[in-house]
């Protein structure tokens, strides 16, 4: 409390509460900036289209960052996460059938886990 010498009142002193910024690190922003490349890549595919998590993020401007590729389709639920395969043309481990159903229905044929290439 303070004292107002001119009228002798005690005042409660109050704070306004702080409101904090909203920061976003470096680290966050370049995860952003990736997230939002990959997903630009990923959506210019057409309908039998494909291409390998190492090629999406070279095109994306990221070469070297296949396995951050695998994530962001992990984490998106609206992206065409079929046309994407690994180096050697494996489906999607532990999702190999309905991988394969997709492709199928784009024309494209697999087997034994693998993109027929041909």
């Amino acid at each position: 409390m303070s004292t107002n010498p001119e009228r002798g009142v005690s005042k409660p002193r109050v704070s306004k509460p702080s409101i904090p910024k909203p920061s976003v690190s470096k680290a966050d922003a370049e995860r952003r900036a990736f997230g939002e490349a990959v997903r630009e890549v990923i959506t210019a595919l057409q309908p039998g289209e494909l291409v390998t998590y190492g090629e999406v993020a070279a095109e994306a401007g990221y070469p070297g960052a296949a396995r951050a590729v695998g994530r962001v389709l992990r984490d998106s639920s609206d992206l065409p996460w079929w046309r994407v395969v690994n180096a050697a043309g494996r489906l999607v481990p532990g999702n190999e059938q309905e991988h394969a159903r997709r492709l199928r229905g784009e024309g494209i044929a697999s087997r034994d886990g693998r993109v027929v290439r041909g």
